[in-house]
Protein backbone atom coordinates (compact mmCIF):
# COMPACT_ATOMS: atom_id res chain seq x y z
CA UNK A 1 0.00 0.00 0.00
CA UNK A 2 0.86 3.68 -0.36
CA UNK A 3 0.60 6.02 2.61
CA UNK A 4 -0.55 9.43 1.36
CA UNK A 5 -0.94 12.60 3.36
CA UNK A 6 -2.17 16.18 3.13
CA UNK A 7 -0.46 18.14 5.90
CA UNK A 8 -1.57 21.67 6.71
CA UNK A 9 -1.49 24.16 9.52
CA UNK A 10 -5.06 23.35 10.60
CA UNK A 11 -5.69 19.75 9.57
CA UNK A 12 -3.84 16.66 8.44
CA UNK A 13 -5.41 13.89 6.34
CA UNK A 14 -3.77 10.49 6.00
CA UNK A 15 -4.93 7.54 3.92
CA UNK A 16 -3.80 4.12 2.69
CA UNK A 17 -4.22 3.44 -1.01
CA UNK A 18 -3.71 0.32 -3.11
CA UNK A 19 -4.93 2.14 -6.22
CA UNK A 20 -4.91 5.96 -6.46
CA UNK A 21 -7.98 5.92 -8.70
CA UNK A 22 -10.01 3.87 -6.20
CA UNK A 23 -11.27 4.84 -2.73
CA UNK A 24 -8.65 4.48 0.02
CA UNK A 25 -8.62 1.40 2.22
CA UNK A 26 -8.42 3.58 5.33
CA UNK A 27 -8.54 7.33 5.88
CA UNK A 28 -8.52 9.70 8.84
CA UNK A 29 -8.47 13.44 9.47
CA UNK A 30 -6.74 15.00 12.49
CA UNK A 31 -6.32 18.47 13.99
CA UNK A 32 -2.64 19.22 13.32
CA UNK A 33 -2.23 21.36 16.45
CA UNK A 34 -3.00 18.37 18.69
CA UNK A 35 0.34 16.76 17.80
CA UNK A 36 3.90 17.99 18.48
CA UNK A 37 5.20 16.54 15.21
CA UNK A 38 4.16 14.37 12.28
CA UNK A 39 5.69 11.15 13.66
CA UNK A 40 3.27 10.66 16.59
CA UNK A 41 0.37 11.47 14.27
CA UNK A 42 1.47 8.74 11.83
CA UNK A 43 1.90 6.32 14.75
CA UNK A 44 -1.67 6.95 15.83
CA UNK A 45 -2.96 6.61 12.27
CA UNK A 46 -1.20 3.29 11.68
CA UNK A 47 -2.47 1.94 15.02
CA UNK A 48 -6.03 2.90 14.06
CA UNK A 49 -5.53 1.37 10.60
CA UNK A 50 -4.31 -1.92 12.08
CA UNK A 51 -7.33 -2.03 14.38
CA UNK A 52 -9.75 -1.25 11.56
CA UNK A 53 -8.20 -3.51 8.91
CA UNK A 54 -7.51 -6.37 11.29
CA UNK A 55 -3.85 -6.97 10.65
CA UNK A 56 -0.39 -5.68 9.93
CA UNK A 57 -0.16 -2.42 8.00
CA UNK A 58 3.20 -1.80 6.34
CA UNK A 59 3.21 0.84 3.56
CA UNK A 60 6.00 0.31 1.07
CA UNK A 61 6.13 3.98 0.09
CA UNK A 62 4.67 7.29 1.18
CA UNK A 63 4.03 10.72 -0.29
CA UNK A 64 3.03 13.79 1.70
CA UNK A 65 1.70 17.07 0.36
CA UNK A 66 2.89 19.67 2.88
CA UNK A 67 1.91 23.31 3.32
CA UNK A 68 5.38 24.80 3.12
CA UNK A 69 8.45 25.21 0.91
CA UNK A 70 10.29 21.92 0.28
CA UNK A 71 14.05 22.18 0.80
CA UNK A 72 15.62 19.02 -0.54
CA UNK A 73 13.99 16.28 1.53
CA UNK A 74 12.92 18.49 4.42
CA UNK A 75 10.22 21.05 5.02
CA UNK A 76 9.28 23.41 7.84
CA UNK A 77 5.49 23.47 7.81
CA UNK A 78 4.05 26.95 7.36
CA UNK A 79 1.74 27.98 10.23
CA UNK A 80 2.83 24.95 12.29
CA UNK A 81 6.04 24.29 14.32
CA UNK A 82 6.82 21.01 12.55
CA UNK A 83 9.96 20.09 10.64
CA UNK A 84 9.37 17.05 8.43
CA UNK A 85 12.34 15.05 7.20
CA UNK A 86 11.78 12.32 4.60
CA UNK A 87 14.78 10.25 5.74
CA UNK A 88 13.68 10.35 9.37
CA UNK A 89 10.18 9.19 8.42
CA UNK A 90 11.55 6.38 6.25
CA UNK A 91 13.67 5.06 9.09
CA UNK A 92 11.04 5.52 11.81
CA UNK A 93 8.36 3.58 9.95
CA UNK A 94 10.46 1.25 7.77
CA UNK A 95 9.09 2.78 4.57
CA UNK A 96 11.32 2.22 1.55
CA UNK A 97 10.50 5.50 -0.21
CA UNK A 98 9.18 8.73 1.27
CA UNK A 99 8.46 11.73 -0.96
CA UNK A 100 7.63 15.30 0.07
CA UNK A 101 5.70 17.71 -2.15
CA UNK A 102 4.27 21.15 -1.59
CA UNK A 103 0.57 20.64 -0.86
CA UNK A 104 -0.55 22.52 -3.97
CA UNK A 105 1.92 20.65 -6.15
CA UNK A 106 0.35 17.49 -4.74
CA UNK A 107 -3.11 18.85 -5.52
CA UNK A 108 -2.02 19.52 -9.09
CA UNK A 109 -1.40 15.79 -9.60
CA UNK A 110 -4.98 15.10 -8.57
CA UNK A 111 -6.74 17.45 -11.00
CA UNK A 112 -7.24 14.83 -13.72
CA UNK A 113 -8.89 12.52 -11.19
CA UNK A 114 -11.70 15.01 -10.50
CA UNK A 115 -15.16 13.90 -11.55
CA UNK A 116 -17.61 16.36 -13.06
CA UNK A 117 -19.50 16.57 -9.75
CA UNK A 118 -16.29 17.42 -7.88
CA UNK A 119 -15.84 20.77 -9.55
CA UNK A 120 -18.01 23.75 -10.44
CA UNK A 121 -17.24 25.80 -13.54
CA UNK A 122 -17.24 29.58 -13.15
CA UNK A 123 -15.97 30.32 -16.65
CA UNK A 124 -15.93 27.85 -19.54
CA UNK A 125 -13.29 29.72 -21.50
CA UNK A 126 -11.55 28.15 -24.48
CA UNK A 127 -9.40 25.38 -22.98
CA UNK A 128 -6.26 23.98 -24.56
CA UNK A 129 -5.16 20.55 -23.42
CA UNK A 130 -1.41 21.19 -23.59
CA UNK A 131 -1.53 24.67 -22.03
CA UNK A 132 -0.33 25.44 -18.48
CA UNK A 133 -2.64 25.25 -15.49
CA UNK A 134 -2.84 27.17 -12.25
CA UNK A 135 -4.13 25.77 -8.99
CA UNK A 136 -4.57 28.05 -6.00
CA UNK A 137 -6.57 28.03 -2.83
CA UNK A 138 -7.22 29.98 0.33
CA UNK A 139 -7.49 28.24 3.69
CA UNK A 140 -5.24 28.71 6.71
CA UNK A 141 -2.93 30.38 4.18
CA UNK A 142 -2.88 30.80 0.39
CA UNK A 143 -1.30 28.09 -1.76
CA UNK A 144 -0.38 28.44 -5.42
CA UNK A 145 1.17 26.05 -7.94
CA UNK A 146 1.59 25.95 -11.70
CA UNK A 147 1.38 22.91 -13.95
CA UNK A 148 3.41 22.72 -17.15
CA UNK A 149 2.15 20.16 -19.64
CA UNK A 150 3.92 18.42 -22.54
CA UNK A 151 4.30 15.00 -24.15
CA UNK A 152 6.31 13.68 -21.20
CA UNK A 153 3.48 14.44 -18.76
CA UNK A 154 2.57 17.08 -16.21
CA UNK A 155 5.16 18.89 -14.12
CA UNK A 156 3.95 20.78 -11.07
CA UNK A 157 5.90 23.85 -10.03
CA UNK A 158 5.22 24.98 -6.47
CA UNK A 159 6.25 28.23 -4.89
CA UNK A 160 5.24 30.65 -2.18
CA UNK A 161 3.04 32.89 -4.31
CA UNK A 162 0.75 33.53 -1.36
CA UNK A 163 3.50 35.72 0.06
CA UNK A 164 3.71 37.99 -2.98
CA UNK A 165 2.34 41.50 -2.63
CA UNK A 166 -1.36 42.34 -2.57
CA UNK A 167 -2.25 44.65 -5.49
CA UNK A 168 -5.34 46.80 -4.76
CA UNK A 169 -7.51 47.78 -7.74
CA UNK A 170 -10.03 50.28 -6.33
CA UNK A 171 -10.29 53.05 -3.75
CA UNK A 172 -11.82 50.58 -1.29
CA UNK A 173 -9.02 48.07 -1.82
CA UNK A 174 -6.41 50.83 -1.49
CA UNK A 175 -7.99 51.74 1.86
CA UNK A 176 -7.85 48.05 2.82
CA UNK A 177 -4.16 47.94 1.89
CA UNK A 178 -3.47 51.02 4.02
CA UNK A 179 -5.41 49.53 6.94
CA UNK A 180 -3.40 46.31 6.74
CA UNK A 181 -0.07 48.05 6.18
CA UNK A 182 -0.49 49.95 9.44
CA UNK A 183 -0.88 46.60 11.23
CA UNK A 184 1.36 44.10 9.43
CA UNK A 185 3.83 46.11 7.36
CA UNK A 186 4.28 44.56 3.92
CA UNK A 187 0.85 43.37 2.77
CA UNK A 188 0.81 40.00 1.04
CA UNK A 189 -1.93 38.08 -0.75
CA UNK A 190 -2.16 35.74 2.22
CA UNK A 191 -2.92 38.65 4.55
CA UNK A 192 -6.12 39.09 2.53
CA UNK A 193 -6.87 35.68 1.03
CA UNK A 194 -7.04 33.31 3.99
CA UNK A 195 -9.41 32.60 6.84
CA UNK A 196 -7.66 35.26 8.92
CA UNK A 197 -7.77 37.54 5.90
CA UNK A 198 -11.57 37.38 5.79
CA UNK A 199 -11.67 38.44 9.43
CA UNK A 200 -9.27 41.32 8.67
CA UNK A 201 -11.53 42.48 5.84
CA UNK A 202 -14.55 42.33 8.15
CA UNK A 203 -12.75 44.38 10.82
CA UNK A 204 -11.63 46.89 8.17
CA UNK A 205 -15.19 47.42 6.92
CA UNK A 206 -16.45 47.69 10.51
CA UNK A 207 -13.87 50.32 11.41
CA UNK A 208 -14.67 52.37 8.35
CA UNK A 209 -18.38 52.25 9.13
CA UNK A 210 -19.53 50.63 5.92
CA UNK A 211 -22.39 48.79 7.69
CA UNK A 212 -23.64 48.29 11.24
CA UNK A 213 -22.51 45.16 13.08
CA UNK A 214 -24.93 42.48 14.22
CA UNK A 215 -24.70 41.85 18.00
CA UNK A 216 -25.32 38.16 17.35
CA UNK A 217 -22.36 37.95 14.97
CA UNK A 218 -20.11 39.92 17.34
CA UNK A 219 -20.89 37.40 20.08
CA UNK A 220 -19.98 34.50 17.77
CA UNK A 221 -16.73 36.16 16.68
CA UNK A 222 -15.58 36.16 20.28
CA UNK A 223 -16.45 32.53 20.94
CA UNK A 224 -16.29 30.53 17.69
CA UNK A 225 -14.37 30.13 14.43
CA UNK A 226 -14.55 33.75 13.28
CA UNK A 227 -14.18 33.25 9.49
CA UNK A 228 -16.79 30.47 9.57
CA UNK A 229 -19.15 32.69 11.57
CA UNK A 230 -18.76 35.55 9.07
CA UNK A 231 -19.43 33.18 6.17
CA UNK A 232 -22.47 31.65 7.86
CA UNK A 233 -24.04 35.00 8.68
CA UNK A 234 -23.38 36.24 5.14
CA UNK A 235 -24.78 33.22 3.30
CA UNK A 236 -27.52 32.05 5.66
CA UNK A 237 -28.71 35.26 7.31
CA UNK A 238 -27.89 37.91 4.72
CA UNK A 239 -26.00 39.98 7.30
CA UNK A 240 -25.03 43.18 5.46
CA UNK A 241 -21.58 43.64 6.98
CA UNK A 242 -20.65 39.96 6.70
CA UNK A 243 -21.86 39.87 3.10
CA UNK A 244 -19.87 43.01 2.24
CA UNK A 245 -16.75 41.43 3.76
CA UNK A 246 -17.28 38.18 1.87
CA UNK A 247 -17.87 39.97 -1.45
CA UNK A 248 -14.72 42.07 -1.03
CA UNK A 249 -12.81 38.86 -0.22
CA UNK A 250 -14.24 37.23 -3.37
CA UNK A 251 -13.28 40.22 -5.55
CA UNK A 252 -9.71 40.21 -4.24
CA UNK A 253 -9.60 36.43 -4.76
CA UNK A 254 -10.74 36.69 -8.36
CA UNK A 255 -8.25 39.47 -9.15
CA UNK A 256 -5.36 37.48 -7.68
CA UNK A 257 -6.41 34.32 -9.54
CA UNK A 258 -6.48 36.25 -12.81
CA UNK A 259 -3.02 37.69 -12.14
CA UNK A 260 -1.63 34.22 -11.47
CA UNK A 261 -3.29 32.89 -14.64
CA UNK A 262 -1.64 35.59 -16.76
CA UNK A 263 1.77 34.59 -15.37
CA UNK A 264 1.68 31.37 -17.38
CA UNK A 265 -1.19 31.99 -19.85
CA UNK A 266 -3.23 29.28 -18.12
CA UNK A 267 -5.46 28.16 -20.99
CA UNK A 268 -5.28 24.67 -19.49
CA UNK A 269 -7.48 25.93 -16.67
CA UNK A 270 -7.46 27.73 -13.33
CA UNK A 271 -8.53 25.54 -10.42
CA UNK A 272 -9.64 27.24 -7.21
CA UNK A 273 -9.13 24.76 -4.40
CA UNK A 274 -8.49 25.02 -0.65
CA UNK A 275 -10.79 24.80 2.33
CA UNK A 276 -12.67 28.06 1.84
CA UNK A 277 -13.81 27.87 -1.80
CA UNK A 278 -16.43 25.08 -1.45
CA UNK A 279 -17.95 26.82 1.56
CA UNK A 280 -18.49 30.11 -0.28
CA UNK A 281 -19.42 28.72 -3.69
CA UNK A 282 -22.68 30.73 -3.93
CA UNK A 283 -20.71 34.00 -3.72
CA UNK A 284 -17.92 32.76 -5.99
CA UNK A 285 -20.58 31.92 -8.57
CA UNK A 286 -22.47 35.22 -8.13
CA UNK A 287 -20.26 37.03 -10.62
CA UNK A 288 -17.85 39.09 -8.54
CA UNK A 289 -15.02 36.56 -8.76
CA UNK A 290 -15.07 36.28 -12.56
CA UNK A 291 -15.57 40.03 -13.01
CA UNK A 292 -12.37 40.64 -11.05
CA UNK A 293 -10.59 37.73 -12.75
CA UNK A 294 -11.27 39.23 -16.18
CA UNK A 295 -10.59 42.85 -15.15
CA UNK A 296 -7.23 42.93 -16.93
CA UNK A 297 -7.50 46.02 -19.17
CA UNK A 298 -5.91 45.20 -22.54
CA UNK A 299 -5.71 41.52 -21.56
CA UNK A 300 -9.38 41.12 -20.57
CA UNK A 301 -10.12 39.07 -23.69
CA UNK A 302 -7.15 36.82 -22.91
CA UNK A 303 -8.45 36.29 -19.37
CA UNK A 304 -11.93 35.45 -20.64
CA UNK A 305 -10.50 32.57 -22.67
CA UNK A 306 -9.13 30.88 -19.55
CA UNK A 307 -11.36 28.19 -17.99
CA UNK A 308 -11.99 28.67 -14.26
CA UNK A 309 -13.22 25.88 -11.98
CA UNK A 310 -13.86 25.59 -8.24
CA UNK A 311 -12.67 22.30 -6.74
CA UNK A 312 -15.38 20.96 -4.44
CA UNK A 313 -13.41 18.03 -2.97
CA UNK A 314 -11.11 19.14 -0.15
CA UNK A 315 -9.29 15.81 -0.45
CA UNK A 316 -7.61 16.82 -3.71
CA UNK A 317 -4.07 17.16 -2.24
CA UNK A 318 -4.45 13.74 -0.61
CA UNK A 319 -5.53 12.10 -3.86
CA UNK A 320 -2.80 13.95 -5.74
CA UNK A 321 -0.17 12.75 -3.27
CA UNK A 322 -1.28 9.16 -3.81
CA UNK A 323 -1.23 9.57 -7.59
CA UNK A 324 2.22 11.16 -7.46
CA UNK A 325 3.55 8.29 -5.35
CA UNK A 326 2.25 5.66 -7.76
CA UNK A 327 3.58 7.61 -10.73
Amino acid sequence: MILAGDIGGTKTRLALFADPDAPPHFERRYASSEFPALEPLIERFLAEARAALGGRVAPRSACFGVAGPIEGRRVHVTNLPWIIDAETLAQAFAIAQVHLLNDFAAAAYGIDALRADQRATLQTGEPRDAAPRVILGAGTGLGIAYVLRDASGDRALAGEGGHTGFAPRSAEEIALWQYLHERVGRVTLEHVLSGTGLLRIYDFLLQYGRQAESPALRAELAEADAPAAITRHALERGDALALAALDLFVACYGAAAGDQALNVMARGGVFVAGGIAPKILPRLAAGGFIAAFNDKAAFADVARRMPVHVVLDERLPLIGAARAAFA
